[in-house]
């Protein structure tokens, strides 16, 4: 009984080409997916943050007008008015007086300031509109100041050069492609090798 049963029991063993790439395809496809899940994180490097001593201080930006509540930080794709965020991360900062400036670069030419305050909150904002000074480089400005000592740091970001890039959904397409060639390439070779049964006369 066992051995007739064994006789009868179609082999998947993966013999073919196909079956083979369709796999190497299938953990290509995974591979990418997890990495470009891991690099959602911003590729473990905020360029929207700057040091600043022992803090951090985080931009955002938004421009209303043309993307609603979308936010940007080091590449915003649209010229207009646009409301930039600073956030402290920590809270020692809450105690000094901060200034911000925004200069356009390679000039140097301030279109943005804010005088040395102290900021309890830990956020502050400012709104610039971008069309008056056009596309180009620009330059975020913060720094601590206290009486005469100044410590700085910059976040570097450009306006209406580049647009953000858009989500690729090839990890996804490669692996819905290798498991449908996969599950043909069984599917044939369960046929090919399931014996042929005919009807005794």
């Amino acid at each position: 009984m066992k051995a007739s049963f064994k006789k009868h029991l179609p082999t998947y063993s993966i013999k073919s080409h196909g079956l083979r790439l369709a796999l190497f395809l299938v953990m290509v496809g995974v591979i990418s997916t997890n990495a470009n899940a891991h690099r959602g994180a911003l590729d473990e490097v905020d360029a929207c943050n700057t040091r600043l001593g022992f803090e951090r201080v985080h931009l955002t930006a938004y421009t209303p007008t043309l993307s609603g509540d979308r936010e940007y930080c080091n590449i915003i794709p649209g010229v207009g008015p646009t409301k930039l965020v600073f956030d402290y991360e920590g809270k020692s900062m809450r105690n000094f007086s901060v200034e911000f400036e925004i200069t356009k670069e390679p000039e140097g030419t301030r279109i943005f300031y804010q005088e040395p305050q102290l900021i309890k909150t830990g956020t502050t904002n400012g709104s610039v509109d971008f069309s008056q000074y056009g596309a180009g480089h620009y330059l975020a400005h913060i720094a601590i100041v206290d009486k005469d000592k100044r410590l700085d740091s910059h976040i570097p970001f450009s306006v209406g050069l580049e647009s953000l890039p858009g989500k690729s959904y090839m990890p996804q397409l490669v692996i819905i492609g290798s498991l449908f060639l996969m599950v043909y390439g069984l599917f044939r070779v369960a046929q090919k090798e399931t014996p042929n049964h005919t009807p005794e006369t």
